[in-house]
């Protein structure tokens, strides 16, 4: 990152200087404004945002980008964002992206334009390579989903490994045909889990079949449909494996007082007061949230680059239990 010391041997001035240009000190003469005016811009130098907010005794903010705010996951990501932000005197400022990849650019670009202090996204788009030109100003976090792309933080859970571990407890009942029941098979979460699930049942000897795998499943209704569908097969299965939280809700309601085994990545509200009770891998949302909070605060520091991994995963575990031994 562009510090005011760069700016300064640019321009041949102090930093102190470099200072007063940018707080519209009145006493710069002009010429020597412009010099530093052209070296600002000729570096893409931004100020460091914590400094200059307490300078000037406003807040600043993160913005923290999900697909969807009501759902309970990405819910606990932007409160444990909030929190920390809180807690250093910042604001938060917190957007729907919706499902559609084509909507994203265009949001981040509206949240970008407010000259955040650092953005934390869980992305749904499929290019982000577009955010590269903003990275050297302004920190920027991914959380849940890695981007496409871009190189930049990012904070994921091993969902291969959680997918794998889920199948293979259902395998472990004795069930071999396992259903897959998802949403957005396209990202990079779903698309891990989908192998975890292949890789389970080749392990365990058991042939993958492909008709298995129900996309696309968010409500009731596609969850109703692709139960339906799954259940026509001439093979049908015995137990399914749920990737998402959003996906497994849909899936309580639909299969209430039903004898279908199955298993939901991510944990979701009344899971364990259910009857039966669902067993989940269990995520923590709101260590995810801390953690993308804390690389924020850690890149807008003058040595933001020392000792810091761009990728962290994060693992996950298996919380057992009713709903595998129906």
């Amino acid at each position: 990152m562009t510090t005011m010391r760069d700016v300064a041997l640019r321009a041949g001035v102090s930093t102190k200087t470099v200072s007063r240009v940018f707080n519209d000190d009145p006493h710069v003469l002009p010429d020597t404004r412009a010099l530093v005016e052209a070296a600002m811009r000729e570096l893409n130098y931004v100020p460091n945002a914590l400094a200059t907010t307490f300078r000037a005794g406003r807040a600043s903010v993160i913005g923290v980008a999900v697909p969807d705010v009501v759902d309970p996951f990405f819910a606990a990501i932007a409160r444990s964002v909030e929190d920390a932000a809180r807690r250093r005197g910042l604001s938060t400022l917190v957007t729907s992206l919706g499902e559609d990849p084509a909507d994203e650019r265009p949001a981040l670009e509206s949240l970008l334009g407010r000259q955040l202090t650092g953005l934390v996204i869980a992305p749904v788009g499929t290019d982000h390579s577009w955010l590269e030109r903003w990275r050297g100003h302004t920190p920027i976090v991914f959380v849940d989903r890695a981007p496409v792309g871009l190189l930049t933080d990012t904070f994921t859970e091993n969902d291969e490994a959680g997918a794998h571990l889920a199948t293979a407890h259902l395998l472990s009942h004795g069930h071999r045909r396992i259903a897959y029941v998802g949403d957005m098979v396209h990202l990079s979460t779903e698309t891990k889990r989908v192998e975890g699930w292949r890789r389970a049942l080749r392990e365990a000897g058991v042939d993958v079949d492909e008709q298995l795998i129900a996309s696309q499943v968010s409500d009731r209704e596609s969850a109703a449909s692709a139960l339906e569908r799954l259940r026509a097969l001439a093979d049908p299965p015995t137990a399914v494996f749920s990737a998402n939280a959003r996906s497994s809700m849909a899936l309580a309601h639909v299969l209430r007082g039903q004898s279908m085994p199955f298993v939901g990545f991510g944990d979701f509200p009344m899971a364990d007061t259910l009857t039966p009770s669902v067993t989940v891998v269990d995520q923590d949302p709101r260590r995810i949230g801390a953690l993308a909070a804390e690389r924020v605060f850690a890149r807008l520091k003058p040595d933001a680059g020392l000792g810091l991994d761009e990728l962290t995963v994060i693992d996950v575990s298996l919380v057992e239990r009713e709903s595998c031994g129906l």
